[in-house]
C-alpha cells in the first residue's frame, strides 16, 4: 500500500470520523450539563468518541470503496445496528478504566446490548443525515487528487441532479394544473 493510497483512504474516512468525534464531544458536553465532574465528562467524551471515530471512519471507507451504496439508509442502519452497541460497550469499559482504574461492563450485558441496538437506529439516522450533508462538500474539495473521492462525488452529483429534475418536473406540473384550472370555463364561473 503506497503513501498516496493511505492518504486517499484517510481522506475518505474523515467526514464520517468527524461525525464520530462530534458525538464524543456531545457526550462529554452532556455529562458536564448533567453536573458531572470535568474529569468524568472528559472520560465520557473520549470513551464514546474514540470508538465512534473508528467506526465512523470505517463506514466512510466502505462508502469510498463502493461496498456500501451512498444515500441508502438500510446499510447505514445495519452497520450501526452492530457498531453502535459495540461502541457503547467499549465506552462503558473505557470510562470505567479512566474513572475507577479498571474496565467496567454493565451488569445485564445482553439487555444493555439490546437497548443499544434499538437506540442505534436513531444514531444511524442522524449519522446518515449529517454525512449526506458534510461528505459531498468535502469530496468536491478532494476529488481532483483522490480517484475514489471523485467516483463518490460523481454519485452525489448525479443524485442531486436527479432530485433537482424531479422537483422541477413537479413544480412545472403544479403550475400547468393551476393554469389549466384557471382557464377551464366552468371553474372560471365558480361551477364544479
Amino acid at each position: 500500500m503506497t503513501g498516496n493510497h493511505v492518504r486517499h483512504l484517510g481522506e475518505l474516512a474523515l467526514p464520517a470520523a468527524g461525525i464520530g468525534a462530534a458525538a464524543g464531544v456531545a457526550a462529554g458536553g452532556l455529562a458536564l450539563l448533567a453536573g458531572q465532574p470535568i474529569g468524568w465528562a472528559l472520560a465520557n467524551g473520549l470513551g464514546l468518541g474514540l470508538p465512534l471515530v473508528l467506526l465512523g471512519g470505517g463506514f466512510g471507507l466502505l462508502l469510498g470503496s463502493g461496498r456500501v451504496p451512498p444515500g441508502v439508509f438500510a446499510p447505514a442502519a445495519l452497520y450501526w445496528f452492530v457498531g453502535f452497541p459495540v461502541a457503547r460497550v467499549v465506552h462503558e469499559a473505557l470510562v470505567g478504566l479512566m474513572v475507577v482504574g479498571r474496565p467496567v461492563l454493565p451488569p445485564d450485558l445482553l439487555g444493555f446490548l439490546a437497548y443499544q441496538a434499538i437506540v442505534s437506529l436513531g444514531f444511524a439516522l442522524g449519522f446518515s443525515w449529517l454525512h449526506e450533508r458534510i461528505a459531498p462538500g468535502w469530496l468536491r474539495r478532494i476529488r481532483h487528487r483522490n480517484p475514489a473521492a471523485d467516483r463518490l462525488f460523481a454519485f452525489y452529483l448525479r443524485h442531486a441532479e436527479a432530485q433537482w429534475k424531479a422537483r422541477e418536473s413537479r413544480r412545472q406540473a403544479r403550475a400547468a394544473r393551476r393554469a389549466a384550472g384557471r382557464l377551464t370555463p366552468n371553474r372560471a364561473k365558480g361551477e364544479l
